[in-house]
């Protein structure tokens, strides 16, 4: 029999893995939005943290963190004149091993030799040139110039093109003649795509005859020239994060070495077609390298390369400029620099993003993040559970009329069906009343019952009064100043579903007001912002209650009002606001006149003051006195308990 060993999967997320809910994501951004945060904000922040429960799956700001780890270990692995320092060393290594071969020869060809050895150059770059024509007495001092040709020749073109510092670790004539064809078929397909002609297939056939040549194994002409262009802004950095001498004596060394194989003018067309096709890439600036290590000149531009992906990378994931988005950030880049782990880390961040929008919980208007009415509902519900765990068990409470009717909950007890009824079926009293009237199927025994009108019996529930809500919220500035805004907004969407889930025949209606009163549609609840204006037009919001109340006159009416001041503006007659503060004699008895009014309409408006300076108590006070109703001053965050409470306590006393 075959053996089977089990273990934990590696590569990538658990493909058994029961889907993410999104909704527990929703809940995370509640918490901020009902705080007053804006959705996108909320969900910015939730990137950043990471997913809730999931404890395997990094944020954003914890690739971050790893980015930066990463930056500075880069940047402490080496310096970047490690190709400078070993030439230098090949270069003494061979002059020394000619003098060792030209000391005991006593001839003048000796000593002239020894002279020309004493006037060779100080740099590097030009000591190479002069010494290229100069013939080696000692085999073991050509053999160590050849070697530092051969090394030259290799970290040039590594650093160009990774990996080929490996595939001409044992060069010969044909290597480098196949390396000089590469880059003349390579810019001849270049000017042809510049020109409109490349396909695909010349680019497969460009690959089968040199793609060990490229290890990242590119899938067509656009990833190639990338690639390219990336590790050649990345040398163009390495030049410039040199000292001056430093870098004239490499530059050097370089044209030499280009032009001794062969490839200057190849590779000068190159560039020029890379630059061209990706400007956008920094090939300009420079990095500071502060390791003690010497960087050979292709270890040194792979560094630079993932320094300039790290930059990039660490833009893109801190999703700070405006417009962005998780689907800006590279994957691929992600992938080199932190590894599989990381890009799992982050399609399941996509994921999120995604799913909100798919699954009807966020939608985006004119590049506007904006809640759904479904996430609305969500966000009221999780308010509202909040404040009845707050209440006191106690405290908590339904509908107290008993009183049988089409509405409310069952109360247990049934009764026979009438024409018009709308009450649930109770199918267990309907059967037995079959079954005693002797409807039971024939002796054949299949168990059938025969029913009749007579038999049928309905679940009675209980009679619940309809009621016509008005909740009117301070928005003027004062309660974003005073840090009453989020509790109120909270305290709205939390009535706002108690209203929509405990008593659906209720009519509520949440009325804004600052300088101007506005009807609040329950999706604009969760990202309301209040209003940088001066003015608490409390006289329109009773206006626009009033005729809620009106448009439902057998309701049992329901006002609760929402406040840090007392009113400073009021509705003129051309329907202008007019704001004043002191509040002018004028806002004062307009507003008290539509408190009158609600008094003859017999609804009480129960006042939540969140403030507690003697002008808003006059009023509040003079405000009671009038209507009859209750004046509350809860602390910002227990509104929401003390408003919830009133309403289930005049709801039960309909």
């Amino acid at each position: 029999m075959s053996g089977y060993r089990y273990g934990e999967y590696h590569d990538g997320p658990d493909p058994l893995a029961p889907p993410y809910d999104v909704r527990a994501a929703l809940d995370e951004m509640g918490d901020a939005i009902l705080s007053g945060s804006t959705p996108l904000d909320s969900l910015r922040d939730l990137l950043r943290r990471g997913l809730p429960g999931a404890t395997d799956r990094r944020g954003l700001d914890e690739l971050l963190r790893e980015v930066r780890r990463r930056r500075r270990e880069l940047r402490e692995r080496g310096n970047l004149n490690g190709t400078l320092e070993r030439a230098r060393a090949l270069l003494d290594k061979a002059i020394g091993q000619e003098r060792a071969e030209l000391f005991p020869d006593p001839s003048d060809d000796a000593r002239l030799r020894e002279a020309e050895l004493d006037s060779v150059p100080g740099d590097t770059a030009s000591a190479v040139q002069q010494l290229g024509s100069y013939e080696w007495r000692s085999p073991a001092a050509r053999q160590t110039f050849e070697e530092l040709r051969d090394l030259l020749r290799r970290e040039v073109l590594d650093s160009r093109f990774r990996g080929m510092r490996d595939a001409l670790a044992n060069p010969d004539p044909e290597a480098m003649e196949r390396v000089r064809q590469m880059m003349s078929d390579l810019n001849d397909m270049l000017d042809r795509d510049s020109r409109g002609q490349h396909t695909q297939q010349d680019f497969q056939q460009f690959m089968e005859k040199y793609g060990d040549l490229f290890p990242e194994n590119p899938r067509n002409l656009e990833e190639l020239v990338d690639i390219l262009a990336r590790r050649a802004a990345a040398a163009q950095r390495m030049l410039a994060s040199m000292t001056p001498e430093q870098r004239a004596e490499l530059q050097a060394l370089i044209d030499q070495t280009l032009q001794q194989a062969g490839l200057a003018e190849q590779m000068a067309r190159l560039g020029e077609a890379l630059y061209a096709r990706r400007p956008d890439l920094a090939w300009d600036g420079s990095e500071r390298m502060e390791g003690d290590q010497p960087l050979g000149m292709g270890d040194a531009v792979s560094a630079l390369e993932e320094l300039a992906d790290l930059d990039r990378l660490e833009q893109s994931l801190g999703q700070d400029y405006p417009g962005a988005r998780l689907d800006d950030v590279d994957e691929a880049a992600v992938r080199r620099a932190l590894g599989r782990s990381a890009v799992d880390d982050l399609d399941a961040l996509r994921r999120i993003e995604r799913e909100l929008e798919e699954q009807g919980y966020l939608r985006r208007q004119r590049g506007k993040l904006e809640l759904t009415p479904k996430a609305v509902r969500r966000l009221g519900e999780t308010a509202l559970r909040r404040v009845f765990d707050s209440l006191d068990a106690g405290r908590r409470g339904d509908h107290e009329q008993h009183d049988a009717g089409a509405a409310g909950e069952l109360t247990g007890t049934t009764r026979p069906w009438r024409f018009g009824d709308e009450q649930p079926i109770d199918v267990v009293r309907t059967l037995v009343n079959g079954v005693r009237r002797g409807g039971l199927g024939g002796g054949d025994g299949d168990g059938r019952v025969s029913l009749t009108v007579d038999d049928f019996e309905v679940a009675e529930t209980e009679r619940r009064t309809a009621a016509a809500v008005c909740l009117l919220v301070d928005l003027s500035y004062s309660m974003a100043l005073r840090g009453t805004w989020a509790p109120a907004k909270q305290t709205a969407l939390a009535l706002q579903s108690l209203v929509a889930s405990k008593f659906p025949g209720d009519a509520v209606q949440i009325v804004g007001f600052s300088n101007y009163a506005r009807v609040l549609q329950p999706e604009e609840l969760a990202g309301l912002e209040w209003d940088m204006v001066q003015g608490t037009n409390l006289h329109h919001a009773l206006l626009i209650a009033g005729r809620h109340l009106d448009r439902h006159p057998d309701f049992e009416p329901v006002v609760l009002v929402v406040t840090d001041g007392e009113p400073t503006a009021h509705l003129m007659r051309n329907g202008r606001s007019w704001f004043e503060w002191p509040p002018s004699r004028e806002t004062l008895e307009l507003t008290l006149a539509e408190v009158d009014k609600m008094t003859r309409r017999r609804a009480t408006i129960n006042i939540f003051m969140l403030a507690t300076d003697e002008r808003l108590k006059e009023f509040v006070d003079e405000v009671a006195r009038r209507n009859g109703g209750r004046v509350f001053s809860p602390s910002a965050d227990r509104l929401g308990e003390y408003v919830v409470s009133d309403f289930l306590r005049a709801r039960r006393s309909r």
